[in-house]
């Protein structure tokens, strides 16, 4: 998750990268919003996303609020 500079963003979302593919998706219902990745591993992540999902969107509010997200367990 990277706080963006210039703006807002309106929907609550994170970035996911795996070799040279990235992706967007949202947190709620976690979906891919943009950009690609293999089906396998667009699956791990969805699936790491719905387990951390309040997680997910603590982070995003607290970026929202300009303060600094806590970590999340990464994908294993």
């Amino acid at each position: 998750m990277f706080a963006e500079h210039g703006g807002r963003h309106h929907t609550p979302h994170f970035h996911a990268v795996y070799q040279e593919h990235e992706a967007v998706f949202t947190i709620n219902p976690v979906e891919i919003l943009s950009g690609s990745m293999p089906n396998k591993q667009q699956r791990l992540v969805v699936a790491w996303a719905e387990i951390h999902q309040e997680e997910l969107q603590a982070a995003w509010n607290a970026l929202d609020g300009g303060k600094k997200p806590t970590s999340i367990q990464p994908l294993r």
